[in-house]
């Protein structure tokens, strides 16, 4: 199988002892992500770092790749709970019971393959450390870029703003409870920039953007790519940091206190909002995903493309 190549294959689930086993009912594709998946871009030195919790393969293809699952529990102690699962696109299948974490009440399942980006979000706010009155821009109004903004929204006296090329993500920041602008008209002196449109002019105007002494935070991740860094100018002068975010670890400060487990838990909790709707900009089902993935990951418009599976018979 080669990469740009999409198959649905069969499985054969089988539940150990400790499994539970998950009938799905939604998945999320993260374009982002499983876009650098399906064209080759991760690099032959990241194949291990960036492999997702169940993936099956490797990135030198074929691979079964995907974190956004959302699905009912059959049988068991657990039989129909809701849970959300880092696990790939699949009908059915069966991981250990502590993978699987409950989604709450209050957040349909629906909505709940968002959990994984809020969970970026979370992590990039906390390495960002906006703090209250600060005036925050964030670079690239993706899923990730949104999330993002939302959540630094909703710290006390903050003033949030989208950065984008698409002047038609206005509405999108709007609810997010952002303010909007495009590059040009940006304000710049701002505390914290967050950059998160895996772009080189974005990485720029993140760093064009940063006041005095100000974090710049990138929360792209480019794969093969290598952008341009303008580092002359007035970069030195105005002692910028730049720092990276990942959310494959939790922040240094809060690594003692939070497991990776709490993270999701809180990620799924911030999802209660029903304006988090908007960020998912397409729906298909599964058993027409091979021929839909393609033109789902290069479509600029895509946020969150979630994914319909047809209930067990």
């Amino acid at each position: 199988m080669d990469r740009q190549t999409v198959e649905l294959r069969a499985v054969d689930v089988r539940a150990g002892p400790e499994d539970v086993v998950i009938e799905t009912r939604f998945s999320g594709i993260s374009r982002g992500t499983e876009r650098l998946v399906w064209s080759g871009g991760v690099p032959a030195s990241e194949h291990e770092t960036m492999r997702a919790p169940f993936q099956q393969g490797a990135f030198s293809f074929p691979v079964k790749y995907g974190y956004a699952a959302v699905g009912t529990v059959q049988g068991g102690e657990r039989a129909g709970e809701t849970v959300f699962v880092l696990h790939p696109h699949q009908t059915q299948f069966a991981v250990p019971s502590e993978a699987a974490c409950p989604v709450p009440d209050t957040v349909p399942a629906a909505r709940a393959v968002l959990a994984a980006n809020m969970e970026t979000a979370l992590n990039i706010t906390w390495d960002a450390g906006v703090a209250p009155g600060d005036r925050v821009s964030l670079i690239g109004a993706g899923v990730v870029g949104l999330l993002t903004g939302y959540v630094c929204a909703w710290i006390p006296g903050t003033e949030v703003t989208m950065v984008d090329v698409d002047p038609r993500k206005a509405a999108l920041a709007d609810a997010m409870g952002c303010s909007f602008s495009q590059p040009a008209e940006a304000a710049g002196d701002r505390d914290v920039v967050i950059h998160a449109s895996a772009t080189a002019e974005g990485l720029a105007t993140a760093i064009a953007l940063a006041g005095m002494e100000a974090r710049v935070v990138e929360a792209s991740w480019f794969g093969t790519k290598t952008p341009e860094v303008p580092l002359g100018g007035a970069f030195h002068q105005r002692r910028l940091q730049i720092v990276s975010s990942q959310v494959g670890q939790v922040p240094a400060d809060r690594r003692v206190r939070w497991s990776y487990r709490r993270r999701l838990e809180k990620a799924l909790d911030l999802l209660a909002d029903p304006a988090l709707d908007v960020l998912v900009s397409g729906e298909s089902p599964f058993d027409q995903l091979a021929q839909d993935y393609g033109a789902i990951l290069e479509d600029p418009s895509t946020l969150c493309h979630r994914v319909r599976y047809a209930p067990a018979l």
